[in-house]
């Protein structure tokens, strides 16, 4: 069963891997992809750790704590990135790998 800080590490882990998918995306999109590799790079990155993550916390994996650990720097390193530009996906993220950063800090403690 999974208890109460669990449920918000894996709810904030899925918002988290959506957010930088679609920032990636819109990166992608954009004017200029070369100025913006390091943000399509960390939000790839933060994305698939996210991803494990809510897998690993949801099956109470044993490996859950340290995992989340590593998450959290991620989502720091890629909210530091994108805190950088001014595009609204790129806010959008950064608000949601800080959440994410939290609630995985949380869980590993």
């Amino acid at each position: 069963m999974i208890n109460r800080k669990q449920e918000e590490c894996i709810d904030a882990c899925n918002d988290c891997f959506v957010a930088c998918e679609s920032c990636a995306t819109a990166c992608l999109r954009g004017n200029d992809v070369k100025m913006m590799v390091k943000c399509i790079q960390l939000c790839r990155d933060c994305a698939d750790i996210c991803a494990l993550c809510s897998r690993f916390t949801a099956r109470d994996s044993p490996f859950a704590n340290k995992l989340c650990d590593l998450c959290a720097d991620i989502c720091d390193a890629c909210a530091e990135e994108c805190e950088k530009h001014e595009a609204e996906h790129c806010k959008k993220c950064a608000e949601e790998c800080r959440k994410c950063a939290a609630a995985c800090r949380k869980m590993a403690a």
